[in-house]
């Protein structure tokens, strides 16, 4: 029964906020143009909290990314204005850059023991006078690439010729029918998979109920959005992002040897897993992952400023905890921080 709560707990902490303010606003909150505004202004902070997410299941913290992805959004900005290198050059880039970065908190962590606090204070530190030096110098860089500019702004296109329901948008529909489609066989299966391991299984009805609940939940988010003008690229950025990270993290032997080494990284060393390597792949994740969310942030903004970042990494830690994950490792899902 307790799991049972703590499961739909954030489910009906969702419901209950869209309720209130729903009412507050007098229906505004869920109009097509406000969910749309909202799935992009906080695009970048949902894949910030899916790399925190692995950061706190192996029993870690990352206070470093906020600043990482302000300066490395600046890099972006600085590569376009002053280097003149093209979006496709740019983008991956800066995208190294952020493995990189990460993976030297990873060494820190890993190799050097330096507590994960400690070590990603310092790159906090070191970060935030970085993206003082880029930025201060020029003040606030205004990107002028409109392609990348679409990024945090556009939106996918629509299927043309459709004369059926106009005013919406159909491609979205579509993508929204797929991902209902894809969430209950995962779930099925899943829920196979734990019978034939006799793996004690909640209700039946309570499965079926979670079942009709998502599945009313992601239609009806679509169906908004595709009264306005589709899904946005923000939003496709992160449904990608969402569906690999939960892939690698439930089918994958990295995503098992990450659970294990969050839950007990003695027990996983002694089987034979390797715990530095985990604590590199997580923290370069992370950092690659801060480098998307810069990107995501400038596109958004046009720009690259100097405050970009700032607290960044305290509303992913958040979204982490509230999404279910346990700050003493082992135990979360990169779907709850979402």
């Amino acid at each position: 029964m307790g799991q049972n709560i703590r499961e739909w707990g954030m489910y009906i902490a969702l419901l209950v906020i869209m309720a209130f303010f729903t009412i507050t606003t007098k229906g505004i909150f869920l109009s097509s143009r406000n969910i749309g505004n909202l799935i992009n202004q906080t695009g970048y902070i949902a894949v910030l909290a899916v790399g925190m997410t692995l950061v706190i299941i192996i029993s870690h913290i990352d206070l470093s990314v906020g600043y990482l992805s302000g300066f490395l959004g600046a890099v972006a900005a600085t590569a376009m204005e002053f280097w003149h290198l093209p979006v496709y050059v740019s983008i991956p880039l800066v995208l190294a850059l952020g493995t990189l970065a990460g993976m030297f908190t990873g060494f820190l962590v890993g190799q050097m023991k330096i507590p994960a606090f400690v070590a990603t204070l310092a790159g906090w530190l070191g970060y935030r006078g970085a993206l003082q030096l880029v930025t201060m110098a020029r003040g606030t860089i205004v990107i002028t690439n409109d392609t990348f500019n679409a990024i945090g702004n556009g939106y996918i296109p629509d299927i043309p010729g459709m004369e059926i329901l106009p005013g919406v948008h159909k491609f979205t529909l579509i993508l929204g029918a797929l991902v209902i489609l894809f969430f209950i066989m995962s779930a099925i299966k899943k829920r196979r998979n734990m019978r034939s391991y006799n793996i004690k299984l909640s209700l039946m009805y309570l499965f079926i109920i979670k079942l009709l609940f998502m599945s009313i939940l992601i239609g009806g988010i679509t169906w908004v959005l595709a009264g306005y003008r589709g899904l946005s690229w923000t939003a496709v950025v992160v449904l990608i992002l969402v569906i690999i990270y939960h892939f690698i993290m439930t089918r994958t032997v990295l995503g098992r040897h990450i659970y294990a080494v969050g839950g007990n990284p003695e027990a996983a060393k002694l089987s034979g897993i390797s715990v530095k390597k985990i604590t590199y792949v997580v923290f370069g994740s992370m950092g690659m992952l801060a480098a998307l969310s810069g990107i995501l942030f400038a596109s958004r903004f046009k720009s690259a400023t100097t405050t970009a970042g700032t607290l960044f990494e305290l509303d992913a830690i958040a979204a982490a905890f509230v999404g279910g994950v346990s700050p003493s490792g082992g135990i979360g899902k990169v779907t709850g921080s979402i």
